[in-house]
Formats: structure tokens, sequence, C-alpha cells
């Protein structure tokens, strides 16, 4: 089958397209064949060997995390799928094998769920990572409830975007930070503040926003851009919750201080052991039209190089797929 590999550690220039064996699937999984593979931040993480302590490489190395497609076959143990099933969810990379960026893929069965009808393939492709992403650190580690208020630190990028209808729908207020060239785009989601992080006031809006704080920050961004103003942003009692992939871990000292104030901060990953049960009420959550994909920019699989470095640059709304194969 066609893949894109790595031979070694390095950045967008390493990948290169391979033929490589298409592989069998074991108890518990199912072969998929990929329509689209989703592009996240942890993609060019993972080709540069960031991402070591959680992936056993063996090259030739195929990354990808998300995925959508149709299930061709499927292992022993897997009741719940069979083949034609249309299906996103993502690969066994995480556990050390080959990733999405192939024509096929294996998936454990509790880490796909049906692609709702009522969305493309391709959106599918983008909703994994961001989405259970989102749905963890808001509901699950954040804890956030109808009528409290949130800020988004980064509401325009994929995590962001599902970020804000994912709190919509629970019933809580909703900030966030972006480019001004974001604003709009951000209120049709259900932003009520968008906050330009370029001008320095991000703390003076948000507490003029929400005087007495905010019960939760979500930081899609990371690189410690918001965690040391977390007291004067969040409410004592309520949290920080930071994306662990971005791997910016904030201080003891920083933990400490916020701690004294009332203030959890907390990661993210906290949440991993519920992500199938995050997939499932995502589908079901996209399924009902209470959340929309954001905006999928597609591209050809040979393009992956040049995508992954543009997000790695950031500033990149909504999802970059790469389009494997021509599925509906």
């Amino acid at each position: 089958m066609r893949a894109l590999v790595i031979d070694s550690h390095g950045g967008p220039e390493a990948l290169r397209l391979a033929d490589i064996p298409a592989p069998t699937p074991g108890p518990g999984q199912a072969l998929v064949q990929v329509a689209y593979a989703g592009l996240n931040p942890a993609d060019w993480k993972t080709c540069e060997g960031r991402l070591a302590r959680y992936i056993t490489y063996q090259f030739p190395f195929v990354p990808g995390f998300d995925l959508a497609g149709v299930v061709v076959a499927v292992g022993p143990g897997v009741h719940n799928l069979a083949p034609g099933a249309r299906v996103f969810g993502s690969s066994t990379q995480g556990q050390g094998g080959n990733g999405s960026y192939a024509e096929f893929t294996l998936v454990y069965e509790a880490m796909l769920a049906r692609a709702p009808e009522n969305i493309t393939l391709a959106d599918a492709a983008g909703l994994t990572t961001a989405g259970t992403t989102a749905y963890g650190s808001i509901i699950d580690v954040g804890g956030l409830k109808a009528g409290q208020s949130v800020l988004i630190n980064g509401g325009a990028g994929g995590v962001g975007t599902l970020g804000i209808q994912i709190a919509r729908n629970a019933g809580a207020r909703v900030a966030v930070t972006c480019s001004p060239r974001n604003a709009d785009y951000v209120r049709s989601l259900g932003a009520e503040l968008a906050i330009d992080y370029r001008d320095g006031r991000v703390v003076d809006q948000a507490r003029a926003w929400a005087p007495d704080g905010v019960d939760l920050v979500v930081d899609a961004v990371g690189l410690d851009s918001l965690v040391a103003d977390a007291t004067k942003i969040v409410r004592p009692g309520g949290a920080y919750v930071e994306i662990q992939t971005l791997f910016e871990e904030s201080s003891d000292a920083l933990k400490s201080e916020a701690a004294r104030a009332g203030v959890r901060i907390a990661s993210n990953m906290a949440a991993i052991a519920r992500l199938p049960e995050h997939l499932e009420r995502l589908a079901d959550l996209v399924a009902k039209g209470e959340v929309t994909p954001p905006p999928t920019e597609i591209v050809p699989l040979e393009a992956a190089g040049e995508a992954l470095a543009r997000i790695k640059a950031g500033h990149v709304r909504g999802k970059i797929v790469l389009q494997v194969a021509d599925l509906h």
C-alpha cells in the first residue's frame, strides 16, 4: 500500500512516499481504508521525535493520529463494526503501530466511532484529536457547567472552534483569544467575546467580561502565554487546563501560587482514559447538529510536509486533512 513514512526523526522534509505491506487486523482491531487523514500539531512533533515518551518508533514509521474512512476487515473480538461502516477515529500510532498517513491503517474498535451521516468523511477526519481534546478539557477535566464561563486561549484553531460549541452546548458563556481577522468567525460559533491576543490586554478584557474571574481557562496555545496570569483570570475554585501535547509545563512555583489562590492547574491528559467515551459523545453532538466541524482544507497526501510546516508556524484556522482515497 502507499504511505508516507519517516526513516528517522526530522522536520517535514523527512516525510517520503513509500510502498509498504498492508496490515492485518488483530484482536479488537479493524482495518480501515483511509479516505482522509487529519493533521494536528502532534503530528509534526511525532516526526521530530518529541513524542518519544509516548510512542515506540519502528522505522520506516507512518505518522498520523486522526482518520476517517471505511472498515474493510475486522479482527477477532470486534462486535459493533463490520466491513462497509463509515468511521472516524484514531490510529494505533500511540500504541506503537503505524499511523493514518496511509491507504490502510489499524484501529482498535474502542477508538472508532461511526461517522455522522450529516458530514463528509473529510470533515470527520479533522474531528478526533481536536474534538476529544476540547471535550475532555472542558467537560471532563474542566467540569464546566451551565451558567459558568470559560476563556479558550486560541479560539480559531481546531480545539478552539470545537471547544466554543461544546461549551455553548453545555450552557456556558464563552470568551476566546484570537487574531482580529478571526473575531467575527469565533463569534459566529457562539463566543461572546473575542480578545486580540496581541494587544497586551488579555487579562484586563477577561476581567471586564467576568469581573469575579472565569470558571475555566482552556489553553490551546501553550508557550506559557497565559499560565502566569492564571490567578488574575480564573476565579478561586476555578481551573486552568493545559493541552499537554504542547509540552510547555508551568513551573512548580506557578502551580503553588495558583493552588494558594484556589485555582487548579491541570492537564487534559487526565481525561485520556475516557477518550472512547468522548469520541462517542462528540459523534453524537455532530450527528444532532449541535456541533459543526471546523472549516476543512483538503490537500493531497504528497503535500503533508508543507501542511505540517504551516501548522507548526501557527495561525491555521480550522483543520487541514490529507486526501488519501476518494471515498464518501
